[in-house]
């Protein structure tokens, strides 16, 4: 599957932002997705998940309410509702697709998506 992400932006602290990550392909129900951000001099991050069957788990510690992920598979697209964003939250979004794994280990998952910038300024 190839995913491409857009909803990328400058936003003020506070503000929110969607970002969506479009998959090709008519399997893409079946694919388990992911977020995943990486802020400059940082490891790349686990932000959420949602399994083909529409399971969800997030990074609480980071996310806490704030972010919501969720997918409409009749437009091959995973959204990420980032709501109260933080100057914290600045980095690059990716999304990650796989057949099997569902959790928040970022080898695991085998497709993976160019990127989108977040920044938020305080």
């Amino acid at each position: 599957v190839q995913l491409q992400a857009s909803g990328g932006g400058l936003v003020q602290a506070g503000g929110s932002l969607r970002l969506a990550c479009a998959g090709s392909g008519r399997t893409f129900s079946r694919y388990n997705m992911g977020w995943f951000r990486q802020a400059p001099g940082r490891e790349r991050e686990f932000v959420a998940a949602i399994r083909n069957s529409g399971t969800i788990t997030y990074n609480t510690d980071s996310v806490k309410g704030r972010f919501t992920i969720s997918r409409d598979n009749a437009k091959n697209t995973v959204y990420l509702q980032m709501n109260s964003l933080k100057p914290d939250d600045t980095a690059v979004y990716y999304c990650a697709a796989d057949w099997f794994y569902s959790g928040s280990t970022q080898k695991e998952y085998r497709y993976w998506g160019q990127g989108t910038q977040v920044t938020v300024s305080s």
